[in-house]
């Protein structure tokens, strides 16, 4: 049994109240979907310009991502403005803009890397990384004075956004489609997706939306993203799969400027409130396979595809990381995913409480076995 001793960089007292991150993001979620709402469906207004609805930062440029696009998405200020700008007081201020005095924040979150120093059984000692949910405050450029007004971008500067859009992802993409019957699926048997004639939709919006659910559940075959398929309708896999490929909707629809609401999405309810009830990090886990099932279909965009490569480049030539570091922090990222599932698989066994470990900045070797 390995020793873990546990460097704490965040100094706190030892009566300061831990926050639970993800049972109260949980929490949230599962209120408003036992009464029966979709926290992440947007109403539809065709009228609205080609802007994005994602939430996006306007000092960096960059698009909030995975769970912050849920977490910005349902704040009701997404919901009564077209501003998707969202960004922390610091950024503000190094704008010259002001946060209003009394404005209340957004808790948005990251990943950050914790060092943990491990003794193995023959006593030698190695060091170990282990990514930890921190969390902090963002603002809506609603919040904030000075900031300039929004303008959407036109639909020629975002071609991807155009109606046509969801044809083409599918088209390029190659999946195999058939159109008829009453119901809407993705078959991992056969691999093949399933939809009903276009005249079953009540809107070309629907049916897009629908379309990329589905879409979505494609990307799980083995020869892609490689996700479990194979529970049953009643299954704890098929709810977290559904969980997936729904948000992967509102994160590709968001994308394209496209409604999100996936019909006789209460039939889907009751899965994701057990799912979500049986593990408060599952919205987190969700999100993140979600955001990797997004990329995968937007990428057959190719206009989509070269904004993003152009976006990347531009940030490269600002001092960001060259392609060499790109490849070496993905190794790394890997390393660091396989070491914290080691860690947490020795934590578990050892039933020490890592969380109060972290707060106390103790050492887990110290505890006493529960």
């Amino acid at each position: 049994m390995s020793n873990l001793r546990v460097k704490a960089t965040d100094k706190r007292t030892e009566d300061a109240p831990r926050r639970d991150y993800h049972q109260e993001l949980t929490d949230s979620l599962l209120k408003l979907m036992e009464e029966g709402k979709v926290p992440w469906e947007r109403p539809f207004d065709p009228s609205k310009s080609a802007g994005p609805q994602a939430p996006m930062n306007p000092t960096t440029g960059k698009a909030y991502r995975g769970v912050n696009t849920i977490v910005l998405g349902i704040n009701p200020l997404s919901f009564l403005t077209e501003d998707p700008r969202w960004m922390t007081y610091k950024q503000a201020i190094n704008e010259g803009w002001q946060v209003q005095k009394g404005a209340k924040s957004a808790t948005v979150f990251y990943y950050k890397i914790l060092e943990v120093e491990d003794t193995k059984a023959n006593g030698d000692e190695v060091q170990k990384r282990i990514p930890m949910l921190k969390a902090f405050s963002v603002f809506h450029a609603s919040q904030i004075d000075g900031i300039p007004p929004y303008f959407p971008a036109d639909v020629k500067d975002v071609p991807w956004r155009r109606p046509e859009a969801v044809q083409t992802i599918l088209d390029n993409s190659q999946a195999v489609l058939r159109i008829g019957g009453p119901r809407a699926y993705y078959s991992p048997s056969t691999d093949h997706i399933q939809l009903p004639e276009d005249g079953s939709f009540v809107s070309p919006e629907a049916w897009s939306a629908v379309a990329m659910h589905e879409l979505g559940h494609w990307t799980g075959h083995k020869d892609r993203l490689n996700r479990d398929l194979a529970g049953g309708r009643m299954s704890h896999s098929y709810a977290r799969e559904e969980l997936r490929a729904e948000l992967a909707s509102f994160f590709i629809g968001s994308e394209l400027g496209i409604p999100v609401n996936v019909p006789n999405h209460a039939s889907y309810l009751q899965s994701w409130i057990q799912a979500l009830k049986e593990d408060k990090r599952e919205i987190f886990r969700a999100s993140s396979d979600a955001q990797k099932i997004s990329d995968f279909c937007l990428s057959f965009h190719q206009q989509w595809k070269a904004s993003k490569e152009k976006q990347a480049k531009a940030t490269d030539e600002l001092g960001a990381e060259t392609a060499p570091e790109v490849k070496a922090r993905a190794e790394q990222n890997a390393i660091v995913a396989k070491e914290a599932k080691e860690i947490e698989e020795a934590i578990a066994v050892s039933g020490i409480d890592f969380a109060e470990v972290l707060a106390e900045g103790a050492t887990p070797a110290s505890k006493k076995r529960r």
